[in-house]
């Protein structure tokens, strides 16, 4: 080892995050050169993504933990907002900060892909710094939309041949690139490679999705772990559970997806269609065959009840579009029930969307002014919507943490749970 490299390692050791930034700063040609020489170095002593699970309530598998970052840390059980596009739609970064009190988003590869593109992210240094979030950030891998794309796609061993739906230009998406791509975006929590099965499905095309998953999976841990982290942090690879909606291919995907070791774990294929009660089931039996110590993050999940029941089942983290898309479409979820805005006994209605929550925008704007906006379409009434929805569900999941730790989660869990869903 050169003398300069030398150095440099020995610093890193000490300042591991300033010294990579730095080197991200340099020329490209010097910061590739570098990179090539120190990252089977220096890659066992950075920081990979730390879990620690404070308490597992006593009457139910709920769990309350800290999930630690390079860009910071994650108080779980969480709720992730879903930025698609770089952006949580009609929500600013500071209303996600401030009035929502958001720990981590997401982003989705496919999209961020087609638009803005990965050379206009690598040029700003990272999703983080393109859209001025400086908490931690986690990458859908565009499986979803590979499920959700069915006309115009083709999936392969290879991968996965789809149509842009911008201007119809063809891409390949392949376990691979799929890598290469959301280490460009710059995510603190990267995704595998899956193909999400519909629902229903049957049982051979389900097996042999789940197979095609495994393999796929087993190249994006060979390519990841042969990549380096980009922009100065570290950067961590969750694989997926598959199965459908069948008991033995479920439990052979999550024993597969255990013994690899991830930093964290994710249930993917369900809330596609299926009841709920069978999503409990198969949420259940996954979180029974994963380990206690590392994060689990159950995909897509969904309604505030659903996301109390599946805390109940020893889940740590959700996300879902459900909040912005149903408030921007005039349903809010509260902490007394769910609310139609549109609906006229809400004209002359001036009491404040949701006093039992902490939110400034909830507790400042009345049900009557938020119906006359809706009414009249006017754009501040979609964002009023969705921070406020936002805010609930952020709200939520802090309130089922504080009675996980307290030890009274479960019959706080199921009198929530009858409020809830409350048609007010």
């Amino acid at each position: 080892m050169s003398l300069e490299l030398r150095a440099f390692c020995d610093a890193f050791q000490e300042a591991p995050g300033t010294c990579l930034r730095l080197l991200a700063r340099s020329s490209k040609l010097i910061a590739r050169s570098l990179y090539s020489q120190l990252f089977l170095i220096l890659r066992p002593i950075m920081a990979v993504l730390q879990f620690e699970l404070e308490v597992t309530d006593q009457l139910s598998k709920a769990r309350a933990g800290t999930i630690t970052t390079d860009h910071g840390q994650i108080q779980t059980p969480i709720f992730m907002p879903v930025g698609t596009a770089g952006s949580v739609k009609a929500v600013s970064q500071q209303q996600l900060k401030e009035d929502v009190q958001a720990q981590i988003i997401l982003g989705n590869t496919y999209h961020l892909y087609l638009r803005p593109g990965l050379e206009v992210l690598e040029n700003a240094g990272g999703l983080h710094r393109f859209n001025g979030w400086d908490r931690p950030i986690l990458t859908d891998s565009g499986g979803y939309q590979v499920f959700s794309l069915a006309a115009s796609r083709k999936i392969t061993e290879e991968g996965v041949l789809f149509q842009s739906h911008i201007d119809g230009s063809r891409h390949l998406f392949t376990p691979e690139s799929v890598m290469d791509i959301q280490r460009t975006i710059g995510a603190d929590i990267i995704m595998a490679f899956d193909e999400c099965p519909p629902y229903p499905s049957e049982y051979s095309y389900a097996k042999k999705s789940m197979e095609l998953t495994h393999r796929w999976l087993d190249r994006c841990f060979a390519h990841f772990n042969n990549t380096p982290d980009k922009y100065g942090y570290t950067q961590n690879l969750f694989p997926i559970i598959q199965g459908s909606t069948f008991a033995d291919l479920r439990k052979a995907s999550s024993e597969y997806i255990a013994s690899k070791n991830a930093a964290g774990n994710a249930i993917g294929g369900l809330s596609v269609g299926e009841p709920d009660n069978m999503m409990y089931e198969f949420t259940e039996s996954c979180c029974d065959l994963l380990p206690a110590n590392k994060p689990r993050y159950l995909m897509g999940v969904g309604t505030p009840w659903n996301i109390l029941e599946c805390i109940a089942l020893g889940v740590d983290m959700f996300d879902c579009v459900m909040p912005t898309r149903n408030g921007r479409n005039a349903m809010l979820f509260t902490s007394k029930g769910v609310i139609n805005i549109d609906n006229k006994k809400w004209e002359k209605d001036n009491t404040p969307l949701d006093d039992g929550i902490d939110c400034t925008v909830s507790n400042y704007y009345s049900k009557a002014y938020l119906r006359h906006l809706m009414k009249a379409k006017e754009i501040l009434g979609l964002t009023i919507a969705s921070v406020h929805n936002l805010a609930f569900y952020l709200w939520l999941v802090k309130e089922a943490r504080k009675h996980i730790q307290a030890g009274d989660f479960l019959s706080w869990k199921n009198e929530q749970v009858q409020i809830l869903q409350q048609r007010l």
